[in-house]
């Protein structure tokens, strides 16, 4: 397998190569000569739209049909294990898109080139710099943009956790200070990726239960990782990972699977028992005490991910945001998809329209 560390990586390179040797299921994983990494799906193109939209969708003429038609095939350039597409720094984004096009070989209906980053302030102006070029080599090649997801962050730009949360409004402030109350109840352990901890069979059983728990009440059901995934991830002793355990009364209740990269605390996976992790606030004691965590050991950012914005927003997260290239393959599907592609994505509407929401001085 050729791989590289790509510009605007913001997780380890090592973790993409164990998605692409234990792809999520139904996955067909690959690796481009330049080492970016792809993968083939079938792909609901509104897994992201919001409730209203689908329920519009149905209520049109031909709807059920154009609901079967918008489950397809579908070739992805970048990995549902990074934030961001990885793009290499050795080649230029115009011969890139020349590469991605040559490759795919329209074996598929759909063709995307997963989260761009646009502007971000987590890159380097020269990474910045490639995204946009990358993005006008693909507009040229007849792809269209859709705007991604969300991405949380939060700058450690702040001393103390009592500083952190005077930025909130008083309201807030109060409510999580009594949500926090709960981590008196808890214990928390920190072991590093490829300790003897994580050879332990039954441990990582838990683990991978608690990810399945959370993984069967998310809204969003595409990536089903394996168990193999993650035992190749948390007994890597090079990838550099932090497994926050949470203790109750002598059981595991939940865990954060997180990696400092760049000077950078990078929040991937987690997994909670329900309900006791929800009795104990597990969601708002393990975000503080990451942001503990980056702060202690003298890292620059806490990197959140892409899911629940409202409540990473209300926990004072600022936010920055992808685009997906995509390219369509029939002519009138591709007209469909241009006219519709303002509505897959609701997070930068609900970001326009609520902005007092995501600001931390309030």
């Amino acid at each position: 397998m050729n791989s590289s560390v790509s510009l605007n990586g913001l997780e380890p390179d090592a973790l993409l190569q164990h998605f692409t040797h234990h792809p999520p299921k139904g996955f067909e994983a690959f690796v481009l000569p330049e080492g970016v990494h792809g993968f083939y799906a079938d792909f609901d193109i509104l897994t992201t739209a919001d409730d209203a939209v689908q329920r519009k969708l149905a209520k049109l003429p031909g709807g059920k049909w154009l609901r079967r038609l918008l489950y397809l095939r579908t070739c992805f350039i970048g990995t549902t294990a990074s934030e961001y597409a990885p793009l290499p720094e050795q080649i230029k984004p115009s011969l890139l898109v020349e590469r991605i096009l040559a490759t795919w070989q329209r074996r598929s209906m759909l063709l995307i080139v997963k989260d761009v980053p646009e502007a971000s302030p987590l890159l380097s102006a020269q990474a910045n710099r490639y995204a946009e070029d990358f993005i006008a080599a693909s507009l040229a090649k007849g792809f269209f943009m859709v705007d991604g997801q969300a991405l949380a962050y939060v700058p450690i730009d702040f001393a103390s956790q009592d500083e952190y949360l005077a930025r909130l409004s008083s309201g807030r402030r109060r409510d999580i200070r009594r949500k926090l109350k709960a981590r008196a109840a808890l214990r928390l352990e920190v072991l590093d990726t490829g300790c003897e901890r994580l050879k332990d069979a039954a441990l990582l059983d838990e683990l991978y239960a608690q990810y399945l728990e959370v993984y069967a009440q998310s809204e969003i059901h595409f990536d089903l990782l394996s168990p193999e995934f993650f035992r190749a991830v948390l007994q890597d002793a090079t990838i550099d990972g932090r497994l926050f355990l949470y203790w109750h009364e002598e059981k595991i209740i939940g865990h954060n699977l997180c990696f400092v990269y760049n000077g950078m605390l990078v929040d991937k996976y987690v997994g909670f028992r329900y309900p006791v992790a929800r009795d104990c606030n597990l969601y708002f004691v393990s975000w503080m005490e990451n942001l503990n965590y980056a702060l202690a050991n003298g890292l620059s950012h806490y990197i959140a991910g892409w899911t629940d914005p409202q409540i990473k927003a209300y926990l004072g997260a600022s936010f920055t945001f992808t685009r997906h290239a995509v390219y369509v393959r029939n002519a009138i599907l591709r007209s469909i998809l241009r006219r519709l592609s303002g509505l897959f994505e609701s997070d930068r509407k609900w970001f326009e329209t609520d902005k007092n929401a995501l600001a931390p001085h309030s």
